[in-house]
C-alpha cells in the first residue's frame, strides 16, 4: 500500500506527468531538455526527477556531463500504469503543446542549448 499511496504522490504533481508525458513519446530526454520544455529551475527538474526515481518509474543514465532520463517502461508493476496513462493523458492539451516543443527542442543542437543555458544561470 507504501509503493502505490507514493507512486500516486509522485503522479499528483502537473510538472511530474508533463514529465511523463514526454518521456511516454520519447526514448530518453536529456535534464536540459526537461528544464526547458517546463521552464523551471534546474534544482526544480532534479527534485522532480528524484521522486520519479526514486518509485522507480524513471531510470537514468550519465553521459559526460549530461544526465538522460527514461521511463522503465520494462518494468512488469508499471506496464498497465503507463498504458493507462498514455491513454489518459496522451491527448491533453498541455501534453500535446509539449510535444510540438519537444520536437523544436530536439531539432536544435543540444550541445549549444546545454552550453546557452549553463551560461543563463539555473534559471529558465
Amino acid at each position: 500500500m507504501r509503493n502505490t499511496l507514493s507512486l500516486f504522490k509522485a503522479l499528483s504533481d502537473q510538472n511530474r506527468l508533463r514529465v511523463v508525458a514526454a518521456l511516454l513519446s520519447t526514448h530518453e530526454l536529456c535534464a536540459c531538455h526537461i528544464k526547458e520544455l517546463l521552464k523551471i529551475t534546474g534544482a526544480t527538474v532534479s527534485r522532480h526527477l528524484a521522486l520519479l526515481i526514486n518509485i522507480g518509474l524513471v531510470d537514468s543514465r550519465k553521459k559526460g556531463r549530461r544526465v538522460y532520463y527514461r521511463l522503465r517502461k520494462d518494468q512488469p508493476d508499471f506496464k498497465a500504469l503507463i498504458l493507462w496513462l498514455e491513454q489518459t493523458i496522451g491527448n491533453a492539451v498541455v501534453v500535446r503543446a509539449d510535444l510540438a516543443m519537444l520536437d523544436d527542442i530536439g531539432s536544435c543542437d543540444m550541445i549549444e542549448r546545454c552550453r546557452k543555458q549553463r551560461q543563463s544561470g539555473s534559471n529558465p
